[in-house]
């Protein structure tokens, strides 16, 4: 959400949660109420959560900064990289790459790896990102293909297959810089980087071998990393880091970019197959609570056709200041879509989860995702939040449904948005009860 036509905050609202971190006038922006009360935070001070969120999402984002805030003072740092990476993409094609470094020694493999979070606590995702303090270099994109130690060393430890050691030495003290994204994952301090080492003592064999070949296309090397059960985290990392693709081609891709263009690569590879499997005859519903959402993933009988809705309530991040529940989706026919969808990366993650299980049931269906965020989410954790909790849901049983009037009826027991929105929202839905089909006519 662009926070850029609203005019700066004034001077009173800018309240700093704890002693020495410079607030972030965007975050502040995001709490319901503030702008017509910039007193609030300071009078509320978190105890009576007067912007009506379950947990104040400014000390939630501070509590997370607990491991980094004693060495935000200094500008040497040793610690582990879980292996990750960042890469910038204001300025593009002139873009800032670096690692990403914990203050802990050791495995620290988790703090990077979105496929391990799938039931954990709010508090414990955003401590393992914001943990992580972020060393930049300017770099341009086409230097990932044979530029600097720097440059080599980024790129060795996109493909390390564990945590690697590191020393840095930062131009000044890393600075806190609040970075919240629906496509990436939240993000910790950040500093220049003057002089940066590594000690990567493991790479993965299946990366290393995809780096190695310069003559496959990058979406080649993505397919193929994928078919050898490489975790989708690594490959976008891999695909960040600009490690793929023929040589004079490569180009470091900033993350955000990277994410969404990973599950929509895969996600269409896994549809070339789909697309020819024998089609569904039942209707099928799975569904999941996790994180403040509610996702109700229902398998529709036919062929392959795709819709991912969302539903904001109030004082969520995307709808702060918003008194009604504010609905957008996008969908797809058999042949896909041409254009990129409005809601952005979410879309694309939830159909590569789809898609993976549609593989596995051997199976082309409908498909229509529905998720409901409640006030509980405080802040975006990234599309990875998306992706992964789809395929907790559909890891599990399905509940069969009998008809189409069952549906509506399971949409409203469900959901607290009554039945009549979520039928006007979807198009997927409309066109069922609606469209005549060739079964209809025997």
């Amino acid at each position: 959400m662009s926070l850029s036509g609203l005019s700066p905050p004034p001077r009173s609202s800018t309240v700093s949660p704890l002693p020495g971190v410079a607030p972030d006038p965007s975050l502040i922006w995001s709490i319901p109420g503030l702008r017509e009360d910039p007193t609030m935070c300071l009078r509320c001070r978190s105890a009576a959560l007067l912007c009506g969120k379950p947990v104040c999402p400014l000390l939630v984002r501070y509590h997370a900064l607990g491991k980094t805030l004693p060495m935000l003072g200094q500008k040497d740092w040793e610690g582990s990289t879980p292996p990750g990476i960042f890469v910038g993409r204001i300025g593009y094609p002139h873009v800032s790459i670096g690692p990403l470094l914990s203050p802990e020694h050791g495995d620290t493999l988790v703090y990077d790896t979105p496929e391990s979070w799938v039931g954990r606590s709010l508090q414990e995702i955003v401590s393992y990102r914001t943990s992580l303090v972020r060393g930049v270099a300017p770099v341009k994109v086409t230097e990932a293909d044979g530029g600097s130690r720097l440059v080599q060393d980024v790129q060795l430890i996109a493909i390390s297959q564990e945590s690697a050691e590191t020393e840095a030495h930062f131009r000044r003290a890393p600075r806190i810089r609040l970075e919240l994204s629906d496509e990436a994952p939240p993000f910790g301090a950040s500093a220049p980087l003057d002089d940066f080492r590594s000690e990567v003592r493991k790479v993965d064999q299946r990366l290393e071998k995809a780096t190695s070949d310069i003559h496959a296309t990058a979406r080649v090397g993505v397919a193929e990393l994928y078919d050898s059960h490489v975790a989708v985290s690594r490959i976008q990392r891999a695909f960040s880091a600009g490690v793929l693709g023929r040589r004079g081609h490569r180009r470091f891709v900033p993350t955000r970019w990277s994410i969404t263009a990973v599950d929509d690569l895969l996600s269409k590879e896994n549809l070339e197959r789909v697309r020819d499997l024998p089609e569904l005859s039942e209707w099928w519903l799975y569904t999941l609570e996790a994180l403040g959402n509610r996702w109700f993933i229902l398998l529709l009988p036919g062929a392959w056709r795709y819709e991912s809705i969302e539903a904001w309530y109030p004082g969520t991040l995307w709808n702060p200041l918003g008194e009604d529940i504010l609905m957008l989706g996008d969908d797809e026919g058999n042949q896909g879509r041409t254009t990129y969808a409005g809601m952005g990366g979410c879309y694309y993650a939830a159909r590569l989860a789809v898609s993976e299980q549609l593989e596995r049931l051997q199976r082309q269906a409908g498909v229509a995702v529905l998720r409901e965020i409640h006030p509980g989410q405080v802040m975006p954790l990234g599309v990875w939040n998306v992706r992964e909790h789809v395929r907790a849901a559909l890891a599990g049983p399905p509940e069969r449904l009998a008809s189409y009037e069952d549906v509506v009826r399971r949409v409203g027991s469900y959901f607290e948005i009554p039945v009549g929105r979520w039928l006007r929202q979807s198009q997927l839905l409309r066109d069922w009860k609606y469209q005549r089909r060739l079964e209809d006519f025997f």
